[in-house]
């Protein structure tokens, strides 16, 4: 079943992920959205849930819901994590097969693979190494998701899939000084350095560690290419017991070019300063995605263009908040 005549409940709609994928499910103008806040609908109440799907009559899910945090909030909350991300998937996932829901994607992390995976990871890197112990409860919750999707499709003959992404960022990012991610925080702390005239920013670490970055509309487009393919195509490049599809642009920088590229777009011409006594992290997290490639699709949005388009829109934001 396409797209175009289904009922489609998009899970998490308010976060940067599920808002972005409820924009471009919009294009198709024969889809009927459905939402639920989490004052409408909590997603960790089984009984809650059964009855959303049994009244809503779904066709597709796209679970984007989760409980998100910075590696502060992972360490201090760590049974909030592992608790609320496995209730929020068990009953989605379980609710669908109850309703007989056939299509549904689950959004899963690349911090599902192994601490010490080898560079660019592939899908295959799966369970074969210890996590990194910061985010360890969100991690294993999120390869439970994946679990029980392969699970119910071994089962009961159900079509649910699992997009993996690397590090997002874009509109609706979390720009919190303390607890949001590298790109929000990096972005905020420049603006800010402009805004009072400072001669210089410090950043984090030494600069050297390599990430990969992908704007959410990229993410987004991916997950509804991946959602869309028919079932002998995506069988014939996945496993039933390794499905899971990597989505990332397959290209990384160091942080040092972040930090230069984001003080271009910001407008910020003082100089940059490394603190080296803080923690770099892993050298290098890059996602291997062979597999997106080969079902046809790839990122086209590049960093700077994509920091360009997010840094209007968290200057819009900050007016409205300001007005």
């Amino acid at each position: 079943m396409s797209a175009s005549n289904n009922r489609i409940f998009v899970a998490g709609h308010n976060g940067m992920v599920g808002s972005t994928l409820v924009r471009q499910l919009q294009k198709t103008p024969s889809v009927t959205l459905v939402t639920a806040s989490h004052k409408e609908l909590d997603l960790t109440d089984q009984a809650a849930v059964q009855t959303f799907f049994r009244a809503q009559k779904i066709d597709q899910v796209y679970l984007a819901a989760a409980k998100v945090g910075g590696i502060h909030a992972n360490n201090t909350y760590p049974a909030d994590f592992i608790y609320q991300n496995l209730m929020i998937e068990a009953n989605i996932i379980h609710a669908a097969h109850l309703n007989d829901v056939q299509k549904l994607l689950f959004l899963g992390s690349s911090c599902i693979y192994p601490k010490m995976a080898n560079q660019p990871m592939t899908e295959s890197a799966l369970l074969t190494g210890t996590l990194e112990p910061t985010n360890e409860p969100y991690a294993i919750a999120k390869i439970a998701g994946i679990k029980l999707c392969e699970s119910y499709n071994r089962q009961y003959g159900r079509d649910y899939r699992s997009a993996m992404p690397t590090n997002l960022y874009g509109p609706n990012d979390n720009f919190h000084p303390e607890n949001s991610h590298v790109i929000p925080a990096m972005m905020r702390r420049f603006h800010e350095a402009k805004e009072a005239g400072a001669n210089e920013v410090v950043v984090w670490g030494s600069g050297k560690p390599m990430r990969e970055f992908l704007h959410v509309d990229d993410m987004a487009a991916a997950c509804e290419h991946i959602m869309n393919l028919d079932s002998k195509t995506y069988e014939a490049n996945t496993q039933p017991m390794l499905s899971h599809i990597n989505v990332g642009t397959g290209v990384d920088c160091t942080i040092m070019e972040l930090a230069e590229t984001l003080a271009d777009v910001t407008g910020f011409s003082g100089r940059l300063v490394f603190d080296t006594s803080k923690p770099d992290g892993t050298p290098r997290k890059l996602m291997d995605v062979s597999r997106l490639k080969a079902l046809g699709w790839q990122a086209c949005i590049p960093l700077k263009e994509g920091l360009t388009s997010t840094y209007a829109w968290f200057l819009k934001s900050q007016e409205q908040l300001r007005g």
